[in-house]
């Protein structure tokens, strides 16, 4: 199987000895100057996304909130595309990346991770027209599969799932929209960023295939032996999934619970 979750070294543009990492703000800096620098995906609904105002909305926004006003400082908000979001830390223009980052060991050889903050689950999102329990059972001929121009999940239908069929489409919207209209069969993604559109399509029966393809554990990313701040960013997670804080915002902008939430311990 491809390893398909790893963004490589060479990919973000970064080598071990070619990008030497910048002395980060500590947390006594960032308390002592009042401003936490979040890095957040500026095209990722429901994550982070400007309304008709301009404002920043979404679930990492609520959540950077929150982080901010545990420790007692403002927020500035510094839009960090996918493939930014490690060399802006190492770099130091941002003290937090945010954007549904993955904890993976290429990413940890230039970055630490806090705890997790949400999971992220490749599995099957289809409706009861079609029948399988597990995500192989969809690899036949005959079953088209919705997905997005440009998605990593593409290359990773194509290597595993030889038999389907893939139509491309330009949003989630349109990706859900294809299924509800019987033009594909099913998506195979990370369907807890899709869930909140099957809202859109009351009259289609959605399931999501019981066995998950792999799940992964997103956290914050922060710089490497930034260890105060980590420290602080993770007793600050617990008591958000621990008070039930992380789950309800979750819900509120996916319409539907974590398929696999994160499981909380004082220690985690």
């Amino acid at each position: 199987m491809k390893n398909w979750l790893i963004a490589g070294v060479a990919a973000l543009g970064l080598t071990m000895g070619a990008a030497p990492q910048v002395e980060a703000k500590s947390l006594e800096d960032i308390l002592s100057d009042g401003t936490i620098r979040i890095g957040i995906n500026p095209n990722f609904p429901n994550m982070s996304t400007r309304d008709e105002d301009g404002t920043w909305q979404g679930f990492d926004i609520e959540i950077g909130a929150m982080i901010a006003d545990k420790l007692g400082v403002e927020v500035e908000w510094v839009p960090t595309e996918t493939a930014q979001r490690v060399p802006f830390l190492v770099s130091d223009r941002i003290d937090v990346s945010m954007g549904a980052l993955t904890r993976n060991s290429e990413r940890a050889k230039l970055i630490d991770f806090t705890v997790p903050l949400h999971t992220e689950v490749l599995a099957v999102l289809a409706t009861d027209k079609i029948e399988g329990e597990t995500w192989e059972d969809f690899d036949k001929d005959g079953v088209v599969l919705a997905n997005m121009r440009g998605n990593w999940t593409v290359g990773w239908i194509e290597e595993n799932m030889p038999n389907v069929e893939i139509e491309l489409v330009d949003s989630i919207a349109d990706t859900v929209r294809m299924v509800a209209q019987g033009r594909a069969d099913a998506i195979v993604e990370n369907v807890d960023f899709f869930m909140g559109f099957t809202k859109n399509h009351e009259s289609v029966n959605w399931r999501v295939v019981p066995e998950p393809i792999f799940v992964a554990y997103c956290g914050l990313g922060v710089s490497q032996g930034n260890e105060n701040l980590t420290e602080a960013l993770n007793i600050i997670l617990y008591d958000l999934h621990s008070s039930g804080a992380v789950k309800a915002v979750w819900e509120d902008n996916y319409g539907a619970p974590m398929l696999r939430e994160v499981p909380v311990t004082p220690f985690f």
